[in-house]
Formats: C-alpha cells, sequence, structure tokens
C-alpha cells in the first residue's frame, strides 16, 4: 500500500525535480515544443513555475492536505478517469494531484497535445515508486471507470455527459476571464494584466480576452504595456491567427486597435479569438456587473476586488476550476460509489 505520506513526498520530489531543471526535462520541454508548437519554452518554464511554487511546495501542498479527512492514508479500489485538455502546458495537473493524493486508481486520457511533458512526468514516478504501475494507467477510451472529471469544449462536454452519464463525474466546459479597468492604473500592475491576457497565447481559461473600460478610456498605456510580448508576432501560428482576424477587420469595416501582436476590438462577447483582445465600455465608478448568463462563462475577474493584476494565471490549490471543489467530489464518491 501506498500511504498518503509517501504520495506527498513523491509530488514534493516532482516539485523539486522539476524545480531543478535536469537535462532530461530540459529535453522533453524541448521535444513538446517541436510537437506541439504552442508549447514555446517560455510558457512552459511559467507553467511548470506555478506548479512548483503555488502546488508542490511542501507546506503549501501538505497544510491543503491535511484540510480534508477522507484522505486517510488508505488506498481505494475505485477508478477515477481523467480527461484532460491539452490547450495550455499541463493544464489538467491539479486534477491529477487531487485524485494522486485521493488513493484512488487513475486512467488518464491524455490530450494528443500534451503528451510528451505529461508521460515523461508518469514514467518519473512509476521509477521513484514502482508500485503505483497498477494504479495510474494512460491511453485509449474509459469505458469502465467508476468516476471520471472530464475537461472539454461545450461540445465535448455534451458527449462527456452522455458517455459519462451513469457514473458521478464532474465535467468542464469552455470558460474565459475578464478584467476591468478604471483608467487610474499603474505601469506595473498594466504590465501585469498584459501578463494575464497574453500568456500561453491566450489560450487558457484563465486567459483574460475581454477588457471593461471607462467611457473615454486611453487605451494606449495598456497597448504599451504588453510590449515584452512583441515576440509573440514572429512565432508562425499565432501570427496566421493574427493575420486572418486582422483581414476580416479589414473587409468587414470593422474598427479596430493594433499592435503588431495583438488586436484591440470594441465587442460585448467575454470570448475572444487568438490574437485578439475585446474590450466593453461601462459607466460610472464601476461596472455595473457582468450578465448573470455571462457569468456562467467566466473563470475569474481580473481587476477591482477580484484577481490582482499578473495573478490570473497564478492559480493556489485551493482556486478550483469552474467554482467546484474537486476535493468535495473526490471524496463523496466514498458514499456514491
Amino acid at each position: 500500500m501506498i500511504s498518503l505520506e509517501r504520495r506527498l513526498m513523491l509530488m514534493e520530489n516532482l516539485g523539486a525535480y522539476l524545480s531543478a531543471n535536469e537535462p532530461a526535462w530540459r529535453e522533453a520541454v524541448s521535444r513538446a515544443g517541436l510537437f506541439n508548437p504552442w508549447f514555446i519554452e517560455p510558457f512552459v518554464d511559467h507553467a511548470v513555475s506555478q506548479i512548483c511554487s503555488r502546488f508542490l511546495e511542501p507546506a503549501l501542498l501538505r497544510s491543503w492536505a491535511s484540510g480534508f479527512t477522507f484522505l486517510n492514508g488508505r488506498e481505494r479500489n475505485h477508478t477515477v478517469g481523467l480527461v484532460m485538455a491539452g490547450n495550455i502546458p499541463l493544464v489538467g495537473f491539479h486534477d491529477f494531484l487531487c485524485v494522486f493524493l485521493s488513493g484512488y486508481r487513475m486512467k488518464i486520457k491524455l490530450s494528443q497535445k500534451d503528451e510528451i511533458l505529461w508521460n515523461h512526468i508518469l514514467s518519473l514516478l512509476l521509477q521513484w515508486e514502482p508500485g503505483l504501475e497498477d494504479r495510474i494507467a494512460t491511453g485509449g477510451p474509459l469505458p469502465g471507470c467508476d468516476a471520471y472529471i472530464a475537461t472539454g469544449s461545450n461540445g465535448s462536454a455534451r458527449y462527456f455527459e452522455y458517455y459519462f452519464s451513469s457514473r458521478p463525474s464532474l465535467i468542464r466546459r469552455n470558460r474565459t476571464s475578464v478584467a476591468w479597468v478604471d483608467g487610474h492604473e499603474s505601469r506595473a500592475e498594466l504590465e501585469g494584466l498584459a501578463r494575464d491576457i497574453l500568456l500561453y497565447f491566450g489560450m487558457g481559461c484563465r486567459s483574460v480576452t475581454q477588457v471593461w473600460v471607462p467611457t473615454g478610456y486611453d487605451f494606449l498605456p495598456l497597448l504599451e504595456a504588453t510590449a515584452p510580448f512583441g515576440f509573440l508576432a514572429d512565432h508562425h501560428r499565432y501570427r496566421n491567427n493574427l493575420d486572418y482576424r486582422l483581414a476580416l477587420l479589414v473587409l468587414n469595416r470593422t474598427p479596430y486597435m493594433s499592435r503588431p501582436h495583438l488586436l484591440l476590438v470594441e465587442d460585448s462577447s467575454p470570448f475572444s479569438p487568438i490574437g485578439v483582445l475585446h474590450y466593453h465600455y461601462y459607466e460610472g465608478a464601476r461596472p455595473a456587473g457582468l450578465r448573470p448568463e455571462e457569468r456562467q462563462d467566466l473563470q475569474c475577474i481580473v481587476g477591482g476586488d477580484g484577481i490582482a493584476w499578473g495573478n490570473s494565471q497564478l492559480p493556489g490549490l485551493s482556486d478550483w476550476a469552474d467554482g467546484v471543489n474537486t476535493m468535495d467530489f473526490l471524496g463523496s464518491l466514498q458514499t456514491r460509489l
């Protein structure tokens, strides 16, 4: 039996390994970028740094785990199926961590976009603890699991709901994030907002894809604050998306503002295409609030009394995806299965 203490130690060892930037890990990062051009090294490194400092830091991890009484060290014979997304590097790590510490068996359906990094991590864990060999499996469809955690698009979520309808399941859909500014932000705060917008090419559910601005807002300081991300304009896939969206705006005579690496367009939708940031005007001292039907599409709100500038891509252990407590779901399986 692999105790809870041993599982915690394995996660701490993983954090130390990733932080050390071992040559084998650098080689895996390089291969991942060759296979999936969206996984450029600066963004993979950011994702790994966040995992190490916010999820796997020993004191934080142990304090967080101590808050769940069902983590009693027992291994459980039920199997949880994990369907991983692949929009940003290691995006499903928090789900993996929760299930791993819970002691359930796991069957993981990796995204083809993110197989290399995950396979490297899983092979390390099996090397360090051979007893995990019959506890963690990857590949293929997921029939026969006792419960499921699945992340995907709105379209795939409908498929998951049908396919997993007979079992307890936690299914996540498309989400995005917005920010609201009042025009008094400092240069440092705007640079933080630029990170919230452009890290991972704006492809994460915590990426800011729309900003709410006061009427008459001067966009120039915000545009200038995005300058550190000018290198995105040289990324061929991002550039193709940017050029395509620019052509549509020109053909449709839609007003826009731009930098070589970003387009700004007025649009009420919180969802924007790659390379485009939507903005929406509000009256008064602060936004009156997003409509209820829009809030259900939001992962987080940056600015004001929401998440601090530059921190949307730095979730902590208790920042639950879609606002649903994954550990509560796993704990409930003891009485549901």
